[in-house]
């Protein structure tokens, strides 16, 4: 191996002793436990070079090296081969997913899941109502004057919302004005659904023109992006377990992770699915989480439907982390296609 790559095998070293004990690492420590083929004093002189590139630093107390931002950026860059996940815990992903019994449950696991796997925190985001389209609005009857919409939409996600109409309605027109929105709306996406919502008074028949007014406007209130957009988070504990990778900022973080609008910005940026992002330490444009890395992905099959992912400590076991942002996010995303 030329020198390049027996310095990156050298950083590589460094993250996963540093990753696995929390103990700065020296040039001994890395001729004992790998395999390199080299003298402790060529080890020590890639660690200069390492250092002076700014992949490494030396806390004052100690003669071994951490990473720095810039080395584990350096390190995932280069993981072309993301570890998967075993086959038994695939299968463990799969199982548990596929017991959800609707959206709500599909995330809340999902977090769970992400959680355990990671051992940090997982954050996962409600479908967004502009990537959705209609699948199917259901109007029901509950007294003659009195009903309740059911706007279904292709993510599972289920909004409901009961009209008063101030007069009675028979069951064939009700029927009617089912036959007339589902027309107006099956299999739209939702900013073109709404357009489609406001025409409604004027193609119903001429009795029914003051019903279809009431409930366009309240398919329309529906139809538009929720501004509180929702989200699922979960294993915040986790990051109490390392106070120490948190120097004087832990409080900081969780503060900021109780913030929707600080944590929708740490997804922000998870537009692709299957592609995962990360953000390791002053990368992240949030101030108070630059102490930490954010690893996040789109889920959704073929559309992204929303993001997920984990925010942990800037020491954190990438390649396991990303395995399992990755795998979780494809199993949610078939699920939620084939419901």
């Amino acid at each position: 191996m030329n020198a390049d790559e027996r310095r990156f095998a050298v950083l590589q070293a460094i993250v996963a002793d540093y990753v696995s004990t929390h103990e700065p690492v020296g040039s001994k420590a890395i001729v004992e436990r790998h395999n390199l083929g080299v003298s402790s004093a060529t080890v020590r002189n890639d660690m200069a070079v390492l250092e002076e590139d700014g992949l490494i630093a030396q806390p004052h107390t100690s003669a071994g090296r951490i990473p720095t931002d810039k080395g584990y950026r350096a390190f995932v860059d280069r993981l072309s081969q993301v570890k998967p996940l075993s086959g038994a815990e695939r299968k463990a992903v799969q199982t548990f997913l596929e017991g959800a019994v609707d959206l709500d449950d599909v995330l809340r696991r999902s977090v769970r899941l992400l959680a355990q796997l990671t051992r940090q925190v997982a954050v996962v985001q409600y479908p967004t109502l502009t990537r959705s389209t209609v699948r199917h609005l259901e109007v029901v009857s509950l007294t003659p004057a009195r009903l309740m919409l059911v706007l279904i939409t292709d993510s599972g996600r289920v909004d409901q919302r009961v009209v008063d109409l101030g007069e009675v309605l028979h069951d064939d027109d009700v029927a009617d004005l089912r036959a007339q929105i589902n027309a107006a709306l099956a299999g739209r996406a939702l900013t073109a659904a709404s357009a489609a919502v406001a025409e409604l008074p004027e193609k119903v028949p001429a009795e029914l023109r003051d019903v279809a007014t009431i409930l366009s406007t309240v398919l329309i209130e529906t139809l538009v992006e929720h501004p509180e957009e929702r989200l699922v988070l979960g294993g915040t504990a986790n990051l109490t377990r390392n106070v120490a990778d948190f120097p004087g900022s832990l409080r900081q973080v969780l503060e900021a992770l109780e913030e929707q609008v600080v944590v929708l910005k740490l997804l922000a940026a998870a537009q692709d699915p299957g592609l995962v992002t990360v953000r390791i330490g002053e990368e992240n444009e949030v101030e108070e989480m630059r102490a930490t890395s954010v690893v996040s992905i789109g889920y959704g099959a073929g559309t992204v439907l929303g993001g997920m992912g984990v925010v942990g400590p800037t020491r954190m076991d990438y390649p396991g982390t990303i395995a399992a942002v990755h795998a979780v996010a494809r199993y949610v995303g078939e699920i939620l296609s084939g419901r």
